[in-house]
């Protein structure tokens, strides 16, 4: 593989660039994990802030690294990497996070991380230089993901349902409001353990093609810890915008529906991280939450929201695709 004539100041701005993706991931995505926990009054917003930003990092002690390893080498051609096609991949990323932030849209920051790529990897070498058996894993997860959440999440609700069916209201209200600090809590690590893997794969990525590492070589520790520092961060951070959307607008939830969609997203989650797949904890919280709502009676989802949410999944890798290759090119002319 060849290495890159590339300056320490182009590798640290890059590296930067990285963790500054990474922040807005956890920024963009503090939603996910404290939402339900917010919206069922169980928590305040900042104290769950900081305990989902906790959790984020803690996943540093729980998950092996095959996630970085997918995102690093299995998702496009490692002999064609440079500082255009990483520059490309991170603004590309970037800029649809700040659009959908914005707008209050829970889209995936893995899947524009990953359309990212596809998008900067394509302009530069055309569709030969693109990983079909990864891509096809990740892509099989954008339906995969929220329909396991739906399917864990709806299936807990009937249990604890079944479970609890003489128990009063009020008690079962009580017992849950303890039981979601827990189930946010897992949910919040395994948000960590996957997603903060995402953007270690891409400094993998560079610091090979820079000849910084070797291809063979283990990611260092200097890496993992910032990038689980630089999510847990961003989560402290919050993005307030999407609580609203994901906590109050699909279906009105109680602590323990809360409880049972944290539980059923952070099932999928542990899954897909042990098989290294990198997944939108958006996509499976949201599928976690309609299958509890749809549990009750299907009506008690507003589907209308929840369409809105998939038109985002759909068009994220194509729009993050299109706004990398365009900055895959500003890339070659500034860099």
């Amino acid at each position: 593989m060849h290495t890159l004539t590339i300056s320490i100041y182009s590798l640290a701005f890059l590296i930067a660039l990285a963790l500054l993706f990474d922040f807005m991931n956890g920024f963009h995505d503090a939603a996910n994990a404290i939402a339900t926990v917010v919206s069922t009054g169980v928590l305040k917003p900042q104290t769950a802030v900081a305990m989902a930003a906790f959790f984020n990092f803690v996943a540093i002690l729980v998950f092996q690294l095959k996630v970085a390893t997918t995102v690093g080498k299995g998702t496009i051609d490692p002999a064609i990497v440079d500082h255009y096609v990483i520059f490309g991949a991170l603004v590309g990323a970037i800029i649809w996070n700040l659009v959908t932030w914005y707008y209050g849209i829970p889209s995936s920051s893995s899947h524009a991380l990953i359309g990212g790529l596809v998008g900067a990897a394509v302009a530069k070498s055309g569709t030969d230089s693109l990983i079909a058996s990864g891509l096809i894993k990740t892509i099989s997860f954008i339906v995969l993901s929220p329909m396991l959440g739906l399917l864990f999440g709806s299936l807990i609700m009937l249990l604890v349902s079944w479970l609890f069916v003489r128990t009063t209201p009020q008690r079962v209200d009580k017992w849950f409001r303890r039981m979601q600090l827990v189930s946010a809590s897992m949910y919040s690590l395994g948000h960590g353990g996957n997603d903060a893997q995402k953007t270690m794969g891409i400094i993998w990525m560079l610091l090979i093609a820079s000849g910084s590492l070797a291809a063979g070589d283990s990611l260092p520790w200097w890496v993992i810890i910032s990038c689980y520092v630089a999510i847990s961060l961003g989560t402290l951070f919050g993005g307030w915008r999407i609580v609203k959307t994901m906590g109050q607008k699909i279906t009105k939830l109680k602590p323990v529906g809360g409880f049972c969609a944290e539980t059923g997203g952070a099932v999928t989650l542990f899954l897909a991280t042990s098989l290294g797949i990198p997944v939108s904890t958006t996509h499976t919280i949201t599928g976690a939450i309609v299958g509890v709502g749809s549990s009750h009676k299907l009506s008690a989802v507003r589907w209308g929201v929840a369409g809105n949410i998939v038109w985002a999944w759909i068009f994220t890798i194509p729009a993050s695709a299109f706004m990398a290759a365009i900055a895959w090119w500003v890339g070659t002319q500034i860099l």
